[in-house]
């Protein structure tokens, strides 16, 4: 006879609580690891969202769109809050696990890496970083073949009668654009007349949200790494600090934010 469905065999708790393996038998590696692994676990969920969100607009079904988009957000707000929790390890307790992490490091999280392909922030130079994991390397190179969320956003107000630029429509869309005078200026006539395009106004905002809560995700990573480790290179061998207030700066939807200038 077969065992009735638990709790613990629905979630597969036993395999779950026995993938936190320290390597260095300190107290704090414990902190370490399970915050990283719940991080990406909500990583995959909002590229599961994402997804699904970004199917929608290209199929003008936005309003789903709309709520997979809110629930990302909050998912965000999950994780910005883990810094805090993560900030507990003081430079001390750190230092008694650094040895154990080898060169891995956050910057080789093929999600996170992915999770930005999708938003719009494409460089395909980072698929480099997956030299050593060539099936991770082909994931990330099949995204960068889609147009992000942000394309398929653009292509809905071109469907909408809206003058996007045809070079956004149809294009190499591994490529970064500058940001788009012309862009900005559709986005703007979407601002001046809520009323009118009210669904489209609403996606605007939802994409806002989004970018608001990954720069704060961004900001409380690059001030957590500060307080734990101050100015030291990262085990990735990245600059630490100074690379990732280079990451905060960056943006997902430069139009987006532009247009709160101009209108």
């Amino acid at each position: 006879m077969t065992r009735p469905l638990t709790y613990g065999s629905y979630l597969r708790l036993p395999e779950l609580l026995d993938l936190q393996s320290p390597r260095t038998g300190t107290h704090d590696e414990l902190l370490f690891i399970t915050i990283h692994q719940a991080s990406e676990l909500w990583i995959k969920l909002m590229l599961h969202e994402l997804d699904e969100a970004r199917r929608r607009i290209a199929a003008d079904d936005l309003a789903p769109a709309l709520k997979m988009m809110a629930r990302v957000s909050r998912i965000q707000a999950q994780l910005i809050q883990s810094w805090e929790v993560l900030a507990t390890m003081t430079p001390a307790d750190y230092q008694r696990m650094r040895g154990g992490l080898g060169g891995s490091s956050g910057f080789q999280s093929d999600q996170y890496r992915r999770l930005e392909f999708v938003m719009g922030a494409r460089d395909p130079r980072m698929v480099k970083v997956f030299d050593v994991e060539p099936e991770l390397q082909d994931a990330l190179r099949d995204e960068l073949t889609r147009p992000s969320l942000y394309d398929e956003a653009l292509r809905l107000l071109d469907r909408n009668g809206l003058p996007v630029p045809p070079e956004r429509l149809e294009r190499d869309w591994s490529t970064q654009l500058d940001p788009s005078p012309e862009v900005e200026a559709v986005w703007t006539q979407v601002y001046a007349d809520t009323e009118r395009w009210w669904d489209l106004y609403e996606l605007a905002e939802k994409l806002v949200d989004l970018e608001y809560h990954f720069q704060i995700w961004r900001f409380g990573h690059l001030k957590t790494v500060e307080r734990v480790i101050g100015f030291k290179r990262g085990t990735g061998g990245t600059a630490g600090v100074p690379y990732l207030a280079k990451v905060v700066e960056q943006r997902f939807f430069p139009e987006l934010l532009n247009v709160r200038s101009s209108l």
